[in-house]
C-alpha cells in the first residue's frame, strides 16, 4: 500500500469517527429535548415539589416571591430543563460509551462499565441526600435565625439557583470513591497511600464543605461526614481493584 493510500484511509477513518460522534451527540441532545417536552406540562408542579423543603419551614402564611417579570414562567422552565438533563444522563453517558468502547481493551471495558454506572448512581444519591436531608436542615436553620420583624420571602429564581448549586455540590462530592478508584487504576496513587493520607482527606473534606455549603455547621458537617465515609469506600474499592486478576490486554 502506498503512502498516499494509507493517508487516504486514515483521513476516511477520521471523518467516519467525526460523523459517528455527531450522530451520538444528536441522539443525546434529542433525548434531553424529548424528556424536557414530556416534563413541560408539569413544570409548575416540579417547582412546587422542589420548594417543599423551604415552604414547610416558612412562617405561617409565608410565601415565595418573584422579583422579575418573567420569573414565574422562566424559573419552572429552567427547572424542567435541568430535571430533563439529570434524567437523561444515563442515556447521554451510554452514547459516550458506545463511541469510545470499540477502541478500548477488554480490561479497560471491565473497569469503565462499573465506573460509569457507579458515578451516575452516586450522583443521584448525592442529589437525593441534599434534597431529603440537607435542604430541610438548612432552611430550618435559616428561618429560625432571621431577626425579629424580618419576613422570610425568598425569590423563586434565587432559590432555584441555590438548590441547583447544592445538588451539584453534593452530587460531585459523592463521586469521591470513583475518583479514588480511577487514580489507583492510573497508577497515580496506591491504596496504602490513600489510607496513609486519611487525616489530610478529612481536613480537605471539611474545607470543601465550608466552601460549598451555607455558613452553618450543620450543613457543612452533613457534607463533610459523607465525604469521609465515601473516602473509605473508595479505599476499599481501590484495594479490590489491585487484587483483581489482570485480564488479557487486547480489544474486546
Amino acid at each position: 500500500m502506498s503512502e498516499a493510500e494509507h493517508e487516504g484511509e486514515g483521513e476516511a477513518s477520521f471523518i467516519s469517527h467525526l460523523v459517528e460522534l455527531r450522530e451520538r451527540l444528536l441522539k443525546a441532545v434529542a433525548a434531553v429535548m424529548l424528556v424536557l417536552l414530556a416534563l413541560l406540562p408539569f413544570a409548575n408542579k416540579l417547582y412546587g415539589w422542589l420548594a417543599l423543603p423551604l415552604i414547610s419551614h416558612l412562617p405561617q402564611g409565608g410565601t415565595m416571591i418573584a422579583t422579575e417579570v418573567a420569573s414565574p414562567f422562566l424559573t419552572p422552565l429552567k427547572l424542567a430543563f435541568f430535571v430533563a438533563l439529570f434524567a437523561a444522563i444515563p442515556f447521554v453517558l451510554y452514547q459516550l460509551w458506545a463511541f469510545v468502547a470499540p477502541g478500548l481493551y477488554r480490561h479497560e471495558k471491565r473497569l469503565a462499565v462499573p465506573i460509569l454506572i457507579s458515578s451516575v448512581v452516586l450522583f443521584y444519591i448525592g442529589c437525593a441526600f441534599a434534597y431529603f436531608l440537607v435542604l430541610p436542615a438548612v432552611f430550618a436553620f435559616m428561618t429560625n435565625v432571621a431577626p425579629a420583624g424580618v419576613a422570610v420571602t425568598p425569590d423563586i429564581g434565587r432559590y432555584l439557583d441555590f438548590v441547583l448549586m447544592l445538588f451539584l455540590a453534593f452530587g460531585l462530592c459523592f463521586e469521591v470513591p470513583v475518583v479514588l478508584v480511577i487514580l489507583v487504576a492510573l497508577g497515580i496513587v496506591t491504596p496504602a497511600q490513600l489510607a496513609g493520607s486519611r487525616r489530610y482527606a478529612i481536613v480537605g473534606a471539611f474545607a470543601i464543605a465550608a466552601v460549598l455549603t451555607p455558613p452553618d455547621v450543620l450543613s457543612q458537617t452533613m457534607l463533610a461526614v459523607p465525604m469521609c465515609l465515601l473516602y473509605e469506600v473508595g479505599i476499599l474499592g481501590a484495594r479490590f481493584l489491585t487484587r483483581a486478576p489482570p485480564a488479557a490486554d487486547r480489544p474486546a
